[in-house]
């Protein structure tokens, strides 16, 4: 059979890996020959000595020509049609028979995935975008697609094709979305993305949209199937899609799962089905030691949490990361769960079984900055594709990392279908949004010079305060009971405000300024706390202007700022009597509460990374103590609605006397949506006990004293009020009646009118 005429210019263009879409070359082709229709197929096959098509139907082969190229194959089908048909390839003395990957030409995007991509609408890009099992015309294989609209070609890299660029090469679509179905390959396939600039550059790339990534320092993707996992937390996702948040109670246990706690290097680790999964060795520093999967934090960390009674686990970045000092805020994998403890289906478990245990998850995102990791999103195409070129808006030079251009439609909706993506696919419950600051200010830490102004010649990054709200915007209309929190350090209005009424959207935002003052107050020794009460009541003078969390995080306890209990004056039962005056204030105060791992039992030491925490504290009593303390406040902080029900209403919170700054003491009310309902709370922050102080209440009667941060049982003083105390007719702070109390040091009381008791005792 003669062959087609086909020039040695497009033959070279293949050979050489330079055509945008070899799908005009390679795969089937129908001819006219002779005055009727016949199929030309041509492959290119760099290991092949000889090359066959066959026909499995008709159980028949056709020899296939080298052509130009002693690797470039063709032959001419005298048939009508031609569908799944299959190359045998002889390599050596091996013969081997597969699909052609170029037979299959439809893409998988639609003209309409593509618009909606190109205008930072597509909010599960995810879907189409990345490596994706899948089945075409009958055959299984997986799907790939990776945007990079600079680039010369991409191809495919596998241990499929032995990582030979020159086998698997990508169609570019017309927004710059390269694809290529490649048959007969599943989940748990290597791969990366070869890609060529014009220049001849070649750089090796894991996969933007990749689900899952080898385990560091390795860094290829790995295929996988997000949707193999039965959930089991139905009951839980419809009651939140029900539920205000901010009325709820909301203690965070903030996490690094790599540093809670690991186990010995010699102890495997256990799959569902009774087998080992390879040992991921913590660090260098730390070879004795190996990380804990999810399964096993499922089985460890959960309990830990729920017997201390906290509601939700917040975890630093899960999100694939190179560097475990980095904490997992320099992501290189922003779809993919760390590798470190297993695989996604292993992070769906955990997820799931928080759900069951009724403890929400909370997952820190890092869409401020990313690293400049060669495998990574740096310089993707050879281009700037997914930071700004100019340095000037496009590096953060003090952390060595890069800034997403959100001015970039494709990259704005990488990162708010990325937001989505968590939500949809893992059902965690809510994000931390990290450093928003750096983020809204192109000076941020930039000195003059090394930053250009907005179109107004402002220093507000405009471009990232509209991506922050188009992503809360549909954050809260896919996932109502969500939670989305930042971590904004600055005076930028409104960040917890509805995106409807200009705001940034957040429902929460860290109270960075309570923290800071309260770690100012409670780090002085007490007798020049008198001169400084202001650190203590400023914060109820703008607690009204967002929806606060009040956080204590992984931020105050490293780089030389030591633990909590450490910043603590005093000796040892001063510093720990201290920790539980803070944290007791800390849970009465309006705003919802986050504090890191450690602190529940007194770390003496800062947080290290690479290290346990130090749970062998806890054979001491002292530390037993302090973490029982922990377990009761937070069981009464969920027991007391007016502890949490408005703490973003002005009437769910009301001073006493926050001036009696010669005593260093404040005393309050919180009051809950039924606002007969409330508690009284009285901080006494310094070391010397007051046996009659006298304040004012609302109303008359008995008042049980709920909590006693100085109890026995907490290692405290154990002074108080013998159970609670009867109200005199005595008005005082313009309230008709008045408690006369005795103050522990260094303590706060928490009390509660007993409506009952009073009616019985008044025979009304």
């Amino acid at each position: 059979m003669p062959m087609t005429t086909i020039a040695p210019e497009q033959v070279n263009r293949i050979v050489w890996n330079q055509h945008h879409d070899p799908f005009e070359i390679l795969g089937s082709h129908p001819i006219e020959q002779n005055g009727k229709t016949v199929w030309v197929v041509r492959a290119y096959l760099p290991n092949a000595s000889a090359a066959w098509v066959v026909l499995p139907e008709q159980r028949q082969e056709y020899l296939m020509q080298t052509v130009h190229d002693p690797h470039f194959f063709e032959c001419i089908i005298e048939t009508s049609e031609l569908s799944n048909y299959q190359l045998k390839t002889k390599e050596g003395e091996h013969e081997r028979v597969s699909y052609d990957p170029y037979a299959f030409r439809s893409p998988r995007l639609t003209d309409f995935d593509l618009h909606l991509f190109a205008e930072g609408n597509h909010h599960r890009i995810y879907e189409k975008l990345g490596a994706h099992f899948t089945e075409v015309d009958g055959v299984k294989g997986v799907y790939f697609a990776v945007w990079a609209p600079n680039a010369r070609n991409v191809s495919v890299l596998g241990d499929f094709n032995l990582w030979d660029g020159r086998k698997h090469q990508m169609r570019k679509g017309a927004t710059g979305v390269w694809e290529l179905f490649i048959p007969e390959i599943g989940v748990g396939e290597h791969y990366k993305y070869e890609i060529k600039n014009f220049a001849g550059h070649i750089y090796e790339k894991s996969d933007p949209f990749g689900f899952q990534q080898e385990a560091r320092p390795k860094t290829a993707s790995i295929v996988s199937n997000l949707n193999s996992y039965n959930w089991s937390d139905e009951d839980w996702l419809e009651q939140r899609r029900h539920t205000d948040p901010l009325t709820q109670p909301i203690s965070v246990y903030e996490v690094h799962l790599g540093s809670w706690l690991h186990a010995a290097s010699a102890e495997p680790a256990k799959l569902p089905n009774g087998e080992t999964e390879p040992v991921v060795i913590a660090s260098e520093l730390n070879p004795g030691a190996r990380f804990l999967t999810y399964r096993e934090l499922a089985s460890r960390l959960i309990p830990y949490v729920k017997e201390l009674g906290y509601t939700h686990i917040e975890l630093l970045p899960i999100a694939e990361h190179p560097f475990d000092g980095s904490w997992g805020y320099q992501v290189t994998g922003y779809y993919a769960p760390t590798s470190r403890f297993g695989t996604p289906e292993d992070f769906m478990y955990f997820v799931d079984q928080c759900h069951q245990n009724n403890i929400g998850v909370l997952v820190d995102w890092v869409p401020g900055h990313f690293p400049k990791d060669g495998h990574g999103l740096a310089f993707f195409d050879g281009t700037h594709l997914y930071e700004h070129a100019d340095s000037r808006k496009g590096e953060h030079k003090e952390w060595g990392t890069l800034v997403f251009n959100y001015s970039r439609n494709e990259v704005r909706n990488f990162l708010v279908a990325n937001a989505l993506f968590w939500f949809d696919k893992y059902h965690i419950d809510g994000i931390r949004v990290d450093a928003v600051a750096s983020m809204l200010y192109l000076d941020y830490c930039r000195k003059e010079g090394e930053w250009l102004p907005n179109q107004y010649g402002g220093r507000e990054n405009l471009e990232a305060a509209d991506f922050l709200r188009q992503v809360n915007h549909l954050l809260f209309s896919y996932f109502p009971g969500v939670l989305s929190i930042a971590e904004e350090s600055t005076d930028w209005p409104m960040v917890s405000w509805p995106t409807y009424t200009g705001g940034l959207g957040f429902n929460l935002k860290w109270n960075m300024g309570w923290m800071h003052d309260m770690l100012d107050y409670f780090s002085m020794d007490p007798w020049f706390r008198q001169f400084h009460q202001n650190n203590v009541t400023f914060s109820m003078w703008y607690n009204h202007s967002e929806n606060f969390m009040l956080a204590l995080s992984h931020d105050e306890v490293v780089h030389g700022k030591s633990n909590i209990i450490g910043k603590m004056p005093g000796d040892k039962w001063q510093k720990l009597a201290n920790v539980r005056c803070l944290f007791t204030y800390m849970f009465a105060h309006p705003g919802k509460k986050t504090m890191f791992m450690s602190m529940e039992f007194g770390q003496w030491s800062e947080w290290n990374v690479w290290a346990d925490l130090e749970w062998p504290l806890l054979q001491f009593e002292p530390h037993q103590q302090l973490k029982k303390f922990f377990t009761e406040l937070n069981k009464l902080y969920r027991s007391e609605p007016a502890l949490y029900t408005l703490d973003f209403a002005r009437e769910g919170f009301d001073w006493i006397d926050c001036s009696d700054n010669r005593h260093s003491v404040v005393s309050f009310i919180r009051r809950e949506k039924d606002t007969e309902n409330f508690v009284v709370v009285v901080c006494n922050f310094t070391p010397q006990p007051h046996s009659h102080y006298r304040i004012g209440v609302p109303e008359k009667g008995f008042y049980t004293e709920l909590f006693n941060s100085d109890a026995r049982q907490y290692g405290g003083s154990n002074m108080g009020n013998l159970g609670g105390k009867w109200t005199d007719d005595w008005s005082m702070h313009n309230r008709p009646y008045s408690l006369d109390l005795c103050l522990p040091p260094l303590g706060v009381l928490i009390l509660k009118m007993d409506k009952e008791k009073t009616a019985q005792a008044l025979g009304s």
